[in-house]
């Protein structure tokens, strides 16, 4: 049986902050919908019971940045794959904060900067719904891939802005705004 609360609970975040990976799904009228997988365990933050953001890195394409833009709508989904089957989902509404926006150094300070990193993801809460996960299977995690961090470590920074300040339309066709500059991240 599926329980929902209008905001995070203390055993929500608990949960949240034990899981390796995460799930977002969008979409906006007449567009496709996009499910995108995510890691990295510095990727997502709670900043209260009512708002979580993520940081998103540049990759092949910035869906989630146009659906958001023209519709707002996400749902980000967190399963269990040890013994304790949980799975919860964040509903809510959510916009894209750049590099070169106002709001950038507030979130940013909440985050260990990773290499690429392209825009954070900022989403207020409408409601939190938890079901059994009982058909989700366990499996056990090994270790993060490195491999994206690795190709933005090694990326020419100038061919990297060029690159992602060409790409302002999703697959389908709708408008992103992308960012202008470069972040080295903190990582090592």
């Amino acid at each position: 049986m599926a329980d929902f609360t209008d905001t995070l609970t203390d055993k929500h975040i608990a949960f949240i902050e034990k899981q390796p990976v995460y799930f977002t799904a969008t979409a906006a009228a007449d567009a496709r919908i996009n499910l995108s997988p995510k890691g990295y365990a510095d990727s997502f933050r709670i900043l209260s019971d009512n708002q979580v953001a993520y940081l998103d890195l540049a990759g092949s394409g910035n869906e989630t940045h146009a659906h958001l833009a023209a519709d707002g709508r996400i749902t980000i989904m967190f399963c269990a794959f040890d013994r304790s089957a949980l799975i919860l989902r964040i509903y809510g509404r959510g916009r894209p904060v750049l590099p070169q926006d106002d709001e950038w150094d507030v979130l940013a300070a909440h985050f260990t900067l990773l290499p690429g990193t392209r825009q954070i993801f900022v989403i207020d809460v409408e409601s939190v719904q938890t079901s059994c996960g009982w058909g989700v299977p366990m499996m056990e995690l090994q270790h993060e891939r490195d491999t994206l961090q690795k190709y933005h470590r090694q990326a020419d920074r100038a061919l990297w802005v060029e690159k992602t300040l060409g790409r302002t339309k999703s697959i389908d066709g709708l408008p992103t705004r992308p960012t202008d500059r470069f972040i080295e991240g903190e990582t090592a």
